[in-house]
């Protein structure tokens, strides 16, 4: 297969590409994609090539052996995948000019609804999806035009060493210093909603009543995290900090990335994770309209969500895709630990992205108003 590469951004925090692919590049789990169906062979089989955006590096090296070599084995249809830090600054660049290179991409949920509007994304043909991922992928991750493509969660990890099974399970017992003793950690990046929403959960509000994150429940959140902010030892900004720090005894709890967290575990590292109430974020797969190859581009979204190569992009890159139905196929330790398991995702509270990605009167966006408040916060 063929790679392009193409000049990426930063956005303000951390940077997703690196965390998805040191994700991947920790993974030691084996690929299940060596084999692929008749029926994908037969419906999906094709000619030429597809042109795919990728995050670069571990990332990219797992995705091609767990779906890109499968596809192009299955359909005669070769993946060019070109790599850059993130695809929205592309995706609006190519609009602009009137000329779209890419068939697939892999925008944030955050950034969906500005390129929607724009009408630069073809419906999906879910005729060509099989039962299988139809049935196990949730409707409100079946888009008209886009599909869940990755998943990570914010969750809450504790120190075995310390606590021996009775550590902290929820935000309410993290904030609670007398009955959970020990130095904590929070992510200190300027996406700071993920801390306001474990506030507010610890403060007493309703998971139902966390969006809209309005004004009043800002300075309820701001409030909140003050009574903690004595206990935090460290603020971590890079995805690998809070389960080192905790192997280093920095932590006794923190908030992680829960695919860092399930690493370690798989592992054999002395924590216990919880997804109760924790933040969820998902990122979307998507086909360009006006990609040189839209029809390949429909395969091969229909092949990424089959059961079992949904279950091999969740080995490759540690972030999985909605269909439940791969649980049937990753090893029995990942099904459970992995917030695509219902009875951890029926836990999480999912990130409102049409919220903070709507203007408010003075034309910032929610989410830019949050985090002004959020770091102005962080500076008292």
């Amino acid at each position: 297969m063929t790679k392009r590469n193409v000049a990426g951004n930063q956005v303000r925090g951390l940077n997703r590409r690196s965390l998805i692919q040191s994700t991947a590049a920790l993974l030691s789990v084996p690929f299940v994609a060596t084999a692929t169906s008749a029926g994908a062979q037969e419906k999906l089989a094709g000619s030429g090539e597809v042109v795919v955006f990728s995050y670069g590096g571990s990332f990219t090296d797992g995705v091609r052996r767990a779906v890109y070599e499968p596809f192009t084995k299955a359909t005669g249809i070769k993946v060019v995948d070109v790599v850059a830090d993130f695809c929205e600054p592309q995706l609006k660049a190519m609009y602009s000019a009137g000329r779209m290179d890419w068939d697939v991409a892999f925008p944030d949920a955050r950034n969906y609804p500005e390129l929607r509007e724009t009408g630069m994304f073809e419906p999906i043909d879910y005729s060509l999806w099989d039962q299988e991922s139809l049935d196990g992928t949730p409707a409100d991750a079946r888009l008209k035009d886009a599909f869940v493509a990755g998943q990570t969660t914010i969750v809450i990890i504790s120190d075995e060493r310390v606590f021996k099974g009775k550590g902290p399970k929820n935000w309410v017992e993290f904030w609670d210093v007398k009955n959970f003793p020990g130095h904590r950690g929070l992510a200190g990046t300027v996406q700071g909603q993920q801390n306001i929403l474990a506030a507010l959960v610890a403060d007493g509000v309703s998971p139902k009543d966390i969006w809209p994150m309005t004004d009043d429940k800002l300075d309820r959140a701001f409030k909140k995290l003050s009574e903690l902010k004595p206990q935090i030892s460290k603020w971590w900004t890079a995805g690998g900090e809070p389960v080192q720090l905790l192997l280093n005894n920095e932590y006794a709890m923190s908030s992680t990335y829960n695919n860092r967290a399930v690493q370690a575990i798989q592992k054999g590292a002395p924590i216990k994770m919880s997804y109760d109430n924790c933040y969820h974020t998902r990122t979307f797969g998507t086909l360009m309209k006006g990609g040189p190859n839209i029809s390949n581009g429909q395969k091969f979204v229909a092949f990424l969500n089959r059961a079992p190569i949904a279950a091999a992009w969740t080995q490759g890159t540690g972030w999985p895709g909605s269909n439940v139905n791969q649980l049937k196929y990753l090893p029995a330790d990942l099904a459970e630990l992995s917030s695509v398991n219902p009875q951890n995702f029926s836990k999480v509270i999912v990130e409102d992205s049409d919220w903070l990605a709507a203007k408010r009167p003075d034309e910032k966006t929610n989410l830019a108003h949050v985090q002004e408040r959020w770091l102005a916060w962080r500076a008292q």
